[in-house]
């Protein structure tokens, strides 16, 4: 390569990055006796070129990417705008639109003929590393960043220099220009060294009445003033490039290999495939430790969001630093590799490793993981194991105290598991050994990004719209309902679709080991366990909770899962006057869901006889809704069933709508269809009574009605959110 191309950036904007690339291409010229391109690739700052150098070309860089001929002097000539003194100009579009439309390996190909062409081109790529940023540093040999005597620059400045350090760019081909330096000032060459690691290659000073002369003549400043400080400051930066021979020296160091679209060193879900898996993986092991050994990574506050940041970059330069020292020979083959092992290590000591990628990913409903080496997770129905894993049984355990620390929670070996939440509201189960023989084992239930509607459900065919119409109105007749299913059956996410359709001006108090529930209202009253202490008291269980509802004025309670004696509680407070109640319960249909119930209220050891039991049942919850999870990974409620009351010593049921299975399709998806039993359901008849006009169309096959009318006027129950737009009720007539 004859040429070179010297990149000019900035760390933030208003530093005089186009200034100093500018007067650099003309004092090139004047200096050499050579010609100089000039190329303006800042997407963000479109034209600001033209008014510093004064010229306006026919052609511009977007209009040069989209040429499909070869690049050689000839084909160059008409895209470029010749300036008197030897510099050759070609400008960035003034529409950023346009700016933003550019092809970008139409330039590379620019590029990489460019160097035959000039001895030297200069690029201003502005402050930020963009595609097209990306791709000219490809053929770049020297790098130049502008920073200025000011704190907030020097910081930005030092992130884009680790950004670049971290993209595998020699340290060497990194030059520090400190633009505007005053004497006396307190930001002074050497506390910039110190800030970044390296020393600075020339101060420019600060020359703001020569440089707003320029800018009013539109010409580059070492024409107008040659004698000025600023145009010294930048003659002696040409000076020394070339006197010392500069940009021959770093056109032997060795830079990233570009990376090619088509082949990757990571996996689809991240990490490092293939046979140098194990290098890998001890690469990070050794940069992990190290890291440890260097920094605090616990003192950062997980509230301050600024903190992190500050933390995040911090341990991103030490990563670097640490980088720099190892032998990655073999391991580390271009940026993309680089890129990759600092994310990993990053999610690894400051976020929750591997699983960051997974979390992200809107697809994965559940992840697993078995200790350091599987980590599996459920995504459209079905369980993958991940390609990535963790460094090894520590790193899990960290990532397991990282999420339990925030809430409160703790996990040792006097208590190996723990239930947990994150920062959105995703469950999580995690069990250490002993216990876990394995290693340790983490259990993430995500949540939806969006909070889903009975609309979702609809469409995903989980229920018809006839169902959902009947499960509004129910909910809103303030019936009890238990939703019942087995684990991973969408329980909790049906019961807050049911919260979902409470009343607005309703005081809702919900009660949960790990706080789930997510309801849309604003009166919302959320309550949630606490283990006990390292002492081994101060535990509150469910059951104290729920009894804590009732002296604060609920109308509807929502027990996230009765597991155990709350159940009688629940079922007292749904019978005394605490109508309009929900809660979910581990069973495999209706007629199990009775004996379920019937069990957990044995464990409150009250005494009570099965009889006394199921007439309590019988009395306080009015249906149970069966959600389930079929073999193919799809979820459906599977019955809504009434409860009629007690026959003899049995609880008798009402199936209303149930879901039949009828066959398997050649893609292993289940064909089946809802269907209508035909029964009405008791409380239908009271509805109408009050006022209620619900169609009779909602309990049979025939064609989904028009939508169920609103229950009762607005001033008896308050304004309603969350609802389809529906007709008012009409009462019956004679109805007061």
């Amino acid at each position: 390569m004859s040429g070179h191309i010297i990149a000019i950036m900035g760390g933030k904007g208003g530093q005089g990055k186009s200034q100093v690339a500018a007067n650099l291409a003309f004092a090139w010229t004047q200096e050499t006796k050579s010609k100089v391109c000039l190329l303006d690739f800042d997407q963000r700052a479109s034209g600001d070129l033209n008014l510093i150098t004064g010229i306006n070309g026919k052609k511009n860089v977007k209009d040069l990417s989209e040429f499909n001929g070869a690049i050689d002097p000839r084909s160059l000539t008409p895209f470029l705008t010749a300036h008197p003194s030897g510099v050759s100009y070609i400008g960035m579009p003034n529409d950023p639109n346009a700016s933003d439309n550019i092809n970008i390996d139409g330039l590379g190909k620019t590029l990489k003929s460019i160097t035959n062409i000039f001895p030297l081109t200069i690029v201003d790529l502005g402050s930020e590393i963009s595609p097209l940023a990306e791709k000219a540093l490809e053929y770049t040999t020297m790098i130049m960043l502008v920073v200025t005597p000011d704190i907030l620059a020097l910081n930005q400045t030092k992130r884009l220099y680790n950004d670049l350090v971290t993209m595998m760019y020699p340290k060497d081909m990194i030059q520090i220009i400190l633009n505007q330096y005053v004497k006396g000032h307190p930001v002074t060459p050497e506390v910039v060294s110190k800030a970044m690691g390296k020393p600075v290659f020339a101060p420019i000073p600060k020359d703001e009445q020569t440089c707003v002369m320029a800018l009013n003549r539109k010409m580059p400043a070492v024409l107008v003033a040659k004698s000025s400080p600023f145009t010294k400051g930048i003659v002696d930066v040409v000076r020394k490039v070339v006197q010392k021979s500069i940009l021959k020296t770093l056109a032997s160091l060795n830079r990233p290999a570009p990376v090619s679209k088509s082949t990757s060193s990571s996996g689809s879900d991240g990490g490092k495939e293939g046979s140098d898996t194990k290098p890998w993986v001890s690469l990070k092991g050794r940069i992990h430790k190290a890291l440890v050994e260097e920094m605090d990574l616990k003192k950062s506050d997980d509230n301050d969001p600024k903190a992190r940041i500050i933390l995040k970059e911090q341990t991103k330069k030490a990563v670097v630093d640490i980088l720099g020292k190892e032998d990655t020979k073999g391991i580390l083959n271009n940026r993309e590799d680089m890129n990759q092992i600092v994310k990993e290590i990053l999610d690894e000591a400051l976020g929750l490793g591997p699983l960051e990628d997974l979390l992200a990913d809107k697809g994965v409903s559940e992840i697993m993981v078995v200790g350091p080496s599987k980590i599996f997770y459920e995504q459209g129905g079905k369980i993958k194991k991940s390609t990535v894993t963790f460094t090894n049984d520590r790193q899990v355990l960290n990532v397991i105290e990282r999420i339990v620390a925030p809430i409160g929670r703790r996990i040792d070996e006097k208590t190996p598991y723990v239930d947990a939440r994150l920062h959105d509201g995703s469950r999580v189960h995690a069990i250490i050994p002993p216990c876990a023989i394995d290693g340790c084992t983490i259990t993430i239930r995500k949540f939806p990004e969006n909070r889903l509607t009975y609309k979702d459900l609809v469409a995903f065919g989980s229920v018809t719209q006839n169902m959902a119409d009947f499960l509004r109105i129910a909910v809103e007749a303030h019936k009890n309902i238990i939703v019942s299913g087995g684990t991973g059956s969408g329980k909790t996410t049906l019961i807050n679709i049911l919260g979902g359709f409470i009343q607005a001006n309703e005081r809702i108090i919900t009660c949960e080991d790990a706080a789930e529930l997510d309801f849309p209202q604003d009166h919302v009253v959320r309550l949630e366990t606490r283990p006990p202490s390292l002492e081994g008291d101060g535990a509150i269980d469910i059951r104290c909770l729920v009894k804590q509802t009732l002296r604060m004025r609920p109308d509807r309670i929502v027990v996230g899962e009765c597991r155990g004696g709350e159940t009688l509680d629940m079922l007292q407070a749904m019978g005394t006057g605490h109508d309009g109640s929900l809660t979910t319960v581990h069973s495999n249909n209706p007629r199990e869901c009775i004996g379920r119930l019937e069990t957990l209220v044995q464990y409150a050891g009250a005494g009570l006889s099965p009889k006394a039991i199921r007439e309590m049942i019988a009395s306080a919850v009015h249906m149970i809704i069966q959600q389930s999870r079929l073999d193919d990974g799809s979820r459906r409620v599977t019955y809504v069933t009434e409860i009629g009351g007690m026959q003899g010593e049995v609880v008798t049921l009402q199936d209303i709508f149930t879901y039949v299975q009828k066959d398997i399709d050649k893609n292993g998806k289940i064909v089946g269809e809802f269907q209508a039993s035909g029964f009405i359901p008791k409380f239908i008849e009271v509805l109408e009574k009050k006022g209620y006009n619900v169609p009779r169309g909602l309990f049979s096959n025939a064609a989904p009605p028009k939508p169920a009318a609103a229950p009762a006027p607005a001033a008896a129950k308050g304004p309603q959110t969350n609802k389809p737009q529906q007709p008012p009720a009409k009462k019956p007539a004679g109805a007061k």
